[in-house]
Parts: C-alpha cells; sequence; structure tokens
C-alpha cells in the first residue's frame, strides 16, 4: 500500500495540517517523500471515521434488500469506517459460528470495519440465554449483544444477561418496547395522528418503562447496559436521572428522531414507519437537547433496508426502518451542527469516540495524530444537495429524505488507510 499524503486538511483545533498515513497508521507528515499519492484537502475538514452502534446489514438471510458489501459502501458514503451489525440476520447470530461468519464476510466484502453484535437469546425468542460467552471468546470477539428488534422482557433473563457480560466487559443493549403497552401492531406515536388515521398506537411509556426498570437491573448487577434509538422526553428522563445515581447506562438516538416528527405519518407513506416510530415535536426537542448535553451518548443510524415487496404496502402492513448510513452525518449537522447544539469536537465525540468506547473498539474513535490508526473521513460542511433514493449505494430504496435538500458532506473516507470512498469534486 502506498503511502497517502493528505495536504492542507482542517483539523478543527489544531488549524490547517497535512497528514500522512503509512502502513495504515499515520505518520509525521515530515517524513513524506515524492513517492505519496496525494489528496488534495483543501477548504475541507478531516475527523475521525464515524462508527454506527446500530447497522441492519441483512445478509445472511435476506441479501435482497441488503449484503454486507452494499451496506458498508453505503457506510463510507456516510463517513463510517466501522459498524456494529446487528443479530436479527437468518441465521441469528446467536452462536460463535455465526458470529465468526459475519466478521469474515466483513473482512472480505467490508468496505468499513464490520463487528458483529450477537444476540441476548437464543432466536431472539427471549426465552433462553444465547451463546454469550462463546461469542465473546471466539474470533470475533463479540462485546455487544441485543436482540433488537425484540425487547429483552422477562426481567430475570435482563438480568442473568447483565450478569454473565460482566465477566468481559460487555454490554447489553436493550430494544425498549413494553409488549404489552405496544404489541407488534403499534406502529404510531399514541396520540391525536394515530386516533385520527387509525393507526395501534405506540405510547412513550412503553419505551421509558422498560428503560426505567433496566436501569434498575444494571445498577444491582453492576454491569453496562445500553439504550437502543431512544425517541421519547420521557426515556431521556429516566436516563439522566439513572447517570446521577451512578449506573452505567449509554444511550443512542437516530438521526429520524432528531429531525422527523408524527406528522409525516400523515401521508400514509410506509417509508416512516420505523420502530420506535417519529414522535411529535415536543419530544424530538428533547433529544436534541438531551444529545447536546451528553445525557444521550451517541448517534446510531438504525440503518434498516427493506425491499420494495416489504416496505410497500398499506401503512400498518408495512416492514418497520428506514435508510441512515448515508445520511447520518448530514441531518445531524443539519439539526445540532447548524443550530448551533454541537460543536464540531462535540460531534465527533457523539459519531465516533463514544461509539467506540461503547463498542470497545480500539482502533476506531482515536485522534489524527502520528502513530494512530488511519480512519479519517475528509468533509466540506458547506455542501449541499437534494436527496435521490435512486442513487443510494444501498440495495433498498427505503430513504425517508428523498426530495429534501440536506448537507452533503462527505468528499472521502479512509479506513484503516484505505480509501473507501472518494467523491469528484
Amino acid at each position: 500500500m502506498s503511502d497517502l499524503l493528505i495536504r492542507g486538511a482542517d483539523l478543527v483545533s489544531r488549524g490547517r495540517s497535512d497528514l500522512l498515513i503509512r502502513n495504515r497508521h499515520f505518520a509525521e507528515p515530515s517524513e513524506a517523500d515524492g513517492n505519496a499519492d496525494l489528496l488534495d484537502a483543501d477548504g475541507l475538514i478531516a475527523l475521525p471515521g464515524l462508527v454506527d452502534l446500530h447497522t441492519h446489514l441483512r445478509e445472511p438471510g435476506r441479501e435482497d434488500a441488503e449484503t454486507v458489501e452494499s451496506g458498508t459502501l453505503a457506510a463510507a458514503r456516510g463517513g463510517f469506517t466501522a459498524v456494529l451489525a446487528m443479530a436479527n440476520t437468518d441465521p441469528v447470530t446467536d452462536t460463535a459460528e455465526a458470529a465468526e461468519h459475519i466478521a469474515a464476510l466483513g473482512a472480505r466484502d467490508g468496505r468499513a470495519q464490520v463487528v458483529p453484535v450477537g444476540a441476548v437469546s437464543k432466536g431472539l425468542n427471549g426465552v433462553e440465554l444465547a451463546e454469550l460467552g462463546l461469542m465473546a471468546r471466539s474470533n470475533a470477539a463479540v462485546r455487544m449483544f441485543s436482540d433488537d428488534g425484540h425487547c429483552v422482557w422477562d426481567a430475570r433473563l435482563m438480568r442473568r444477561a447483565l450478569e454473565y457480560v460482566r465477566a468481559f466487559d460487555g454490554v447489553i443493549a436493550q430494544h425498549a418496547q413494553d409488549p404489552q403497552l405496544a404489541g407488534t401492531a403499534a406502529c404510531c406515536h399514541e396520540g391525536e395522528i394515530s386516533g385520527k388515521l387509525g393507526l395501534t398506537g405506540w405510547p412513550a411509556a412503553a419505551e421509558a418503562g422498560i428503560v426505567a426498570r433496566d436501569v434498575q437491573i444494571a445498577e444491582l448487577t453492576r454491569s453496562r447496559l445500553h439504550i437502543c434509538h431512544v425517541s421519547c422526553a420521557e426515556t431521556v428522563d429516566v436516563i439522566r436521572w439513572a447517570k446521577q445515581r451512578g449506573i452505567n447506562v449509554t444511550a443512542e438516538v437516530a438521526p429520524h428522531h432528531l429531525a422527523l416528527t408524527t406528522s409525516e405519518v400523515l401521508s400514509y407513506d410506509p417509508t416512516y414507519k420505523v420502530n420506535p416510530p417519529l414522535r411529535p415535536h415536543e419530544h424530538v426537542e428533547v433529544l436534541r437537547e438531551a444529545l447536546a448535553d451528553g445525557t444521550i451518548d451517541a448517534v446510531a443510524t438504525d440503518h434498516a433496508p427493506h425491499a420494495r415487496h416489504d416496505k410497500e404496502h398499506a401503512f400498518a402492513e408495512a416492514a418497520f426502518g428506514m435508510l441512515g448510513l448515508e445520511t447520518a452525518l448530514a441531518v445531524v449537522i443539519e439539526t445540532m451542527i447548524n443550530s448551533g447544539l454541537l460543536s464540531w469536537p462535540e460531534l465527533v465525540k457523539r459519531m465516533s469516540i463514544m461509539p467506540a468506547q461503547i463498542a470497545r473498539l480500539s482502533d476506531q474513535g482515536r485522534p489524527l495524530t502520528p502513530g494512530e490508526p488511519a480512519n479519517v473521513i475528509l468533509i466540506d460542511p458547506a455542501a449541499r444537495a437534494v436527496q435521490n433514493r435512486d442513487n443510494s449505494a444501498s440495495l433498498s430504496r427505503n430513504n425517508p429524505w428523498h426530495g429534501r435538500e440536506l448537507p452533503d458532506p462527505v468528499v472521502a473516507t479512509i479506513w484503516a488507510g484505505r480509501v473507501t470512498y472518494q467523491k469528484e469534486r
């Protein structure tokens, strides 16, 4: 691999500088010679590569919707150098062999680091613990476990899982959805709009109640708990209370919950059917404030590709989920940077440093300094474009931003010293 010299990048807090990449790591720019490949970064900001805690790559089992190759190309186009692949594949990632298979697919086809997430329960059925220890000790070295798409509803099972992963510094990531308050038919925030449209309601209490239970179990077990895709103000209150007590809990928010509201559902467009559902404006405001003040630790895409025949149905029958990898940074810039709620260093913390720490990825979220792994993105913060779902690297087209103008920031993504995406300038 040739040396790569990135010339004249803005390093945010350190001013303009050159970055030299040699042997997959940053080296002293003064050591560059005439044989290095050049990448002109004049007018661009250099940031550590982004890390997504919550990606559905669909492979194996649903390669019609996404593959590791297509999903990680979308990730690279969005500025991500690592993605955590959720366990709801077919077969489910609930054994060491399944986790190693995901890791092998990532090593073979990935345009970003692919980190398997193990299931908490066998088959995601919420009855019996999956092979947590074997997955942790496997070559995949799994550290995050989640039944995402299903809530770990049984409190005893959640306690056992939290106790088990404490031994190897693992984390349980909970999809907080009380099935007795929000069952499988729940698809719209419970309120005026769900009543008007005749859609089954998904109340905020169904999320906040599970989180309130789980943070207390985390305190009891002295283990690490992570809350997936926080969507409502009540959950923020619970997480803030738990952190004040010193409970080891972290949380993520999806970009769509920072920008879109329940009013989108008035169109009956199934693109906007997501779990947890879009919430009213007052919840969106609380989520933005919580991300800004650190109550919510990270942004995670919940990238959920679906084939057309699964998504193009009446709203109540359509599959849950929307694309997110290619637009996540754009949405965060629009809602958090351009509004003044976050600075660039704070964005790096929420989208790179904290996700890497939560997932225990030692090579990600690192400073852009000599000796560190060369995971970096170059962005143009002023660039904007109208989103077109047909231009996506994903195999699916359920893009909620189609037709909207958003920032178009990512110019180049470099993972482990290799350029995985570069936009024509």
